[in-house]
């Protein structure tokens, strides 16, 4: 299993920005980003998800029979 972590590496010293998973030991892999990838990343935006009713109106439309039971499935209830 692979766990990523932030980190800031500068001038000979790599500085954890998360808290590592305490692990006894074990290898590491270290990618260096370019600094415009790194400033992008560091920098907190807020990830915006789907906006409710966001469909609405734009053809989209859930058929009235959604909730009702599958007949693939009608044997077993």
């Amino acid at each position: 299993m692979y766990t990523a972590i932030k980190g800031i590496y500068e001038n000979g010293v790599l500085t954890f920005i998360e808290t590592p998973p305490s692990i006894k030991k074990s290898q590491v892999v270290v990618l260096f980003m370019d600094e415009s990838q790194q400033d992008q990343s560091t920098e907190e935006q807020p990830q915006r998800g789907v906006v409710l009713g966001s469909l609405a109106n734009k053809g989209y439309n859930i058929p009235d029979n959604f909730n009702d039971p599958l007949e693939d499935f009608n044997d077993y209830m």
